[in-house]
């Protein structure tokens, strides 16, 4: 893995969840299956789980994706009065 010295601000050091790769080419096949099994199981939710949150990013102005990847990161709900993050999110949708 790389060394945490060099790891961007909140990366948690995990294997990169994308296809781009072969699985028998990126490391520790174990660590890899566990990683995307829990990635999958943070976005599985109810339909009435999903269409309360899509509702409410509609209301802030953020994609589904958006607030849903927020309550997983962050372990809460964004409300209007988070104007600084919301802001923050939405500036970070036009970087390359």
């Amino acid at each position: 893995m790389a060394d945490p010295a060099q790891a961007l601000s909140g990366h948690n050091q995990g294997p990169p969840l994308d296809d781009e790769m072969p699985e028998w080419q990126v490391g520790d096949l174990f660590v890899r299956f566990c990683w995307r099994k829990a990635h999958k199981a943070a976005w599985k939710v109810s339909r009435d789980i999903a269409l309360y949150r899509l509702e409410r990013a509609e209301r802030l102005g953020l994609t589904y994706e958006e607030y849903t990847l927020e309550i997983l990161e962050r372990g809460r709900n964004l409300q209007p009065e988070d104007h600084a993050r919301i802001d923050a999110i939405k500036r970070a949708r036009d970087l390359p």
